[in-house]
């Protein structure tokens, strides 16, 4: 009889540091997940909170053990990236580690100020300001900087950002621009909407920037939404900006940092297969070879990881409910949740994660098809990184089988509302009901204002 227990054993090195197995049944970073299962039942999602420290660690002394072995004259600053996961427990966490923030709409400066209301950051903390900026984000910037947050820093994403904080910033302040990187070759797009053109940076700075004695320009930002990879196109990518940096550098003497962004990945299989290592060294020599070709000193380096702050901290788990054979050989177990609700990235972007029996490793295995519970034809999931299919073990007769989806803890609640949550903050919209009269004449009302950043904070586990 091949067992489940056999499979994984023969498909990954395993047992691994995060996954083990103790009387055929899975722990995950030590827990006893069958423990948790009998205390609070399925549909459950956990987070291990110990693991979103050791990940930010662990990028901290690739970077800098990197920097010393390379002799990079810059310094290393780790930013969390907010939208991936914005909850209060994930925040004060990752803020135990001395990492500094990245945010993306006006209603993450409401949790900066909850941040600093706590004692969790103070006013030398980075919070490096990113996105398309409406007023309301602008103005709290703006606010920020005004009432002494020194390293509130405003990522200029287009030409007539700058204008605001002219009119509104009323102290001396580092601002940055983000400069819009090319998208990969498959892409709709050439250019990125996000950011400003290449050949728009010198002249920002020299028309909008130098002339003004409260602004000065310290930062150059880039991001690709592939993340850090070893492709021609990140190597390019990252040549073109950091060539684009000591141009900018040899008019703006001022300029020391790069942010390149996030990128970091994490493991959508049991086996890692990334060389971080690797890549963090070439990273470093590539903008220490083109500093020096360009005779400039290397930058300050700030990066901005979510996905891999938090990703691989949480796991969603659930029961299988029964099973259904719909012909000769789709054998359909269906699960107590949905993936579009619960898991939308697998849903939408065919994203896939480690996918582990939680019991029953001793019995034998079988091909399924995983079901969710909602009516669409698309929730399901049947296939995982490693392979197009998915075995699980055979659900022995009057027993529960549990299984565990792992890697989950960045975008999913985001991208799934949950509470109300959207993705990057962005708030729910109001709702406007129109309708006639008996005569025809138009009337309308509000069914539901904008989404406000109190309800938002609640949600998230702050204090309003």
């Amino acid at each position: 009889m091949d067992k489940y227990t056999d499979l994984i054993h023969q498909t990954f090195d395993f047992p691994t540091d995060e996954f083990t197995v103790e009387n055929n049944e899975l722990l995950f970073n030590g827990i006893p997940l069958m423990d948790i299962i009998k205390q609070y039942g399925t549909p459950l999602k956990l987070t291990y909170l110990p693991k979103i420290g050791s990940q930010i660690q662990k990028a901290k002394r690739l970077f800098n053990e990197s920097m010393q072995k390379l002799d990079y004259k810059g310094t290393y600053t780790y930013c969390y990236c907010t939208k991936a996961s914005h909850f209060s427990f994930v925040m004060e966490e990752a803020l135990k580690s001395g990492v500094h923030i990245e945010t993306s709409s006006g209603y993450d400066m409401e949790i900066v100020k909850a941040l600093y209301k706590k004692g969790k950051i103070d006013k030398n903390t980075y919070i490096v300001c990113n996105g398309f900026k409406r007023e309301r984000y602008r103005h709290h910037i703006s606010e920020l900087i005004n009432s002494g947050f020194v390293n509130c820093m405003p990522i200029l994403d287009h030409l007539g950002e700058i204008d605001y904080y002219k009119e509104h910033v009323k102290t001396k302040t580092k601002v940055g621009i983000r400069l819009a990187s090319d998208e990969e070759p498959k892409f709709e797009f050439y250019t990125s909407r996000l950011g400003v053109r290449y050949n728009d940076v010198i002249d920002l700075y020299e028309q909008q920037i130098k002339p003004d004695d409260r602004f000065e320009l310290k930062m150059l930002h880039y991001f690709i939404n592939t993340g850090i990879k070893d492709t021609s196109y990140y190597w390019s990518e990252l040549s073109r900006f950091v060539h684009k940096y000591a141009e900018v550098k040899k008019v703006c003497p001022e300029l020391d940092t790069i942010d390149i962004g996030g990128g970091f990945p994490i493991k959508t299989s049991i086996q890692a297969d990334y060389n971080y290592q690797y890549m963090t060294e070439e990273i470093l020599r590539t903008i220490k070879r083109i500093c020096n070709d360009e005779g400039v000193p290397e930058p300050n380096i700030f990066t901005e990881f979510g996905i891999f702050t938090v990703g691989e901290s949480a796991a969603n788990i659930y029961s299988i409910l029964d099973e259904k054979l719909q012909n000769d050989k789709e054998l359909w177990y269906m699960i107590d949740g949905s993936f579009i609700t619960n898991l939308p990235d697998a849903w939408a972007l065919n994203q896939r994660w480690p996918l582990l029996a939680v019991n029953h490793w001793n019995k034998e295995y079988r091909k399924v098809q995983l079901g969710g519970m909602t009516c669409d034809s698309q929730d399901y999931y049947n296939s995982e990184m490693h392979s197009f299919q998915v075995f699980l073990p055979k659900i022995p007769k009057g027993e529960p089988l549990y299984i565990g989806f792992f890697h989950t803890g960045a975008y999913q609640e985001q991208l799934s509302g949950y509470g109300g949550i959207k993705h990057c903050l962005i708030p729910a919209p109001q709702h406007i009901l129109i309708d006639r009269d008996e005569d025809g004449t138009l009337k309308h009302w509000q069914f539901a204002p904008e989404q406000t950043s109190e309800s938002m904070m609640r949600i998230l586990g702050y204090e309003v």
